[in-house]
């Protein structure tokens, strides 16, 4: 399944190569992914989006595709380190083709991950990610339905994962406008956090 990408140049020296996916509720030029993939290429990464295809009945076709992005993309930038992610439905499909397929991702970052649905704790979206083998950073809102502070705190201490957590932030890490952080900072920080993540060694 071959699918449009879009390549952000970094700012400066790049540093990595940053596959962004898009949630559910929008598309790769949606406020919210310009706003990430802008940050984000300020400080290093080259950050490559994309759009899932239109049908939401079946996850293999987003798998599929999202599989399409990355080797294309690792054909292009062979040499350089390649992440991957999203924003709630994109990061879990990066998740879960990483862990269903062997590809060269060396790590992933998780904005807003899906652990359930709201109001439904009980139908989790997470059995597939202890056969994730790359290191991970969740950026969760601590006012998120899709996973509440405490669900997500174990579950990254269960993977060995990293969390930063975003107090006030909500599923799409937006935090009340009377709150100690502006949103500038907020986003500031967790693009840092992202950079800083992506680009240090893996782990021995």
């Amino acid at each position: 399944m071959h699918v449009r990408v879009r390549v952000r140049a970094a700012k400066g020296r790049t540093l990595a190569t940053f596959v962004l996916a898009h949630g559910a509720g929008a598309g790769s030029t949606s406020p919210w992914m310009t706003r990430y993939a802008k940050g984000l290429a300020a400080r290093g990464l080259r950050v490559v989006t994309f759009d899932f295809p239109g049908t939401r009945s079946s996850m293999e076709p987003l798998e599929k595709a999202y599989v399409d992005v990355v080797e294309r993309v690792h054909a292009r930038f062979p040499n350089e380190p390649l992440a991957i992610g999203g924003k709630s439905m994109g990061g879990r499909v990066a998740s879960q083709i990483v862990a269903k397929y062997k590809l060269p991702v060396a790590r992933l970052v998780l904005f807003g991950y899906p652990l359930h649905p709201p109001g439904k704790p009980e139908k989790r979206r997470d059995v597939h990610l202890p056969d994730v083998r790359q290191p991970m950073l969740f950026v969760s809102g601590a006012r998120d339905a899709f996973g509440s502070e405490r669900e997500m705190q174990n579950l990254a201490k269960s993977l060995g994962s990293e969390l930063l957590e975003i107090a006030g932030g909500d599923h799409s890490l937006e935090v009340p406008k009377r709150f100690p952080e502006t949103q500038a900072e907020v986003d500031a920080r967790v693009w840092d956090a992202a950079v800083n993540f992506v680009q240090s060694p893996r782990p021995k």
